[in-house]
């Protein structure tokens, strides 16, 4: 028998009982369901690349139009729905400072889905160099920082807050720092706050609720779900100084650890006390 259709059996075979070995084992029906998403990332970045260019010619905030598009489809192939409110608090002219939560891989999904216009997020440099991902964020017009460097978060937003006033654009970041699915908000760091308190920008809080009713890692779970959304009303910074920086982060991580909780139908005394920001 030809080597090809040994191979062609086998796949076969394989595709036969793919329904029986995921239904028997949590862990590979979860790492099929991660594998197939990062693939997605991969595939759909090489697609938007050409859109991009052949569009726009080159790097701006307008490709993300684009992007948010082709990323808004995922929802479908995953089951996942979204219930959006308060929209209408996007409607500001002029730059500000988006905050959210960040909880797992799965964020780009609710942050494309809501994304408003002419909004960059800020992203970690070494994000530039993963390859078709890193080229569709560059083309995009994401503000790369370095996250090694050892100046303080006032010193590497001067940048970002100059680039954010000259390019008149809205800045999404994520003031926990890294990916959080304990079902808390980690403290704040207050690079974001220095951000907005430099330019003198609004800071629009968005909060996303628990993922961990159908997304676990460690319980090996992803299956479809909802998630709730809100967009908190903008917070003013004009008049603050650095020195309200540390008030401005505890209030906006009150503010948005409250309505987490709200949203993800919990309770704060289930989750522990307050925790303030990181110095």
């Amino acid at each position: 028998m030809e080597p090809s259709w040994l191979l062609g059996g086998a796949a076969l075979l394989l595709l036969l009982l793919l329904p029986a070995l995921l239904a028997l084992s949590p862990a590979a029906h979860f790492q099929l369901r991660i594998g197939f998403y990062c693939a997605l990332c991969v595939a759909a970045s090489a697609l938007a690349v050409p859109l991009c260019l052949l569009r726009h010619g080159g790097r701006t905030v307008r490709n993300m139009r684009i992007i948010s598009n082709i990323v808004k489809t995922f929802k479908y192939i995953y089951g996942l729905r979204f219930e959006v409110k308060g929209l209408e608090n996007f409607q500001i002219e002029g730059p500000c400072v988006i905050v959210s939560n960040h909880q797992s891989i799965l964020d780009m999904m609710g942050l494309m889905e809501i994304l408003p216009d002419n909004c960059v997020q800020i992203g970690k440099k070494e994000l530039l160099y993963t390859g078709p991902v890193g080229l569709i964020m560059y083309l995009g017009g994401v503000i790369f920082i370095n996250r090694k460097s050892t100046s303080n978060a006032k010193t590497v937003m001067s940048g970002v807050a100059q680039t954010m006033l000259d390019e008149n654009v809205k800045v999404w970041v994520y003031p926990e720092g890294t990916r959080n699915g304990n079902g808390d908000l980690l403290p704040f760091k207050k690079g974001a706050f220095h951000l907005a308190v430099q330019a003198q920008v609004p800071i629009i809080p968005v909060v996303y609720s628990s993922f961990s009713s159908f997304y676990n890692p460690a319980k090996k779970l992803f299956i479809s779900g909802k998630i709730r959304v809100e967009v908190l009303q903008p917070i003013e910074t004009k008049g603050l100084k650095a020195e309200d920086v540390t008030d401005l982060t505890e209030r906006c991580y009150c503010t948005m650890r409250e309505t987490f909780f709200r949203l993800s139908g919990m309770t704060s005394e289930a989750n522990g006390s307050m925790q303030g920001p990181q110095q």
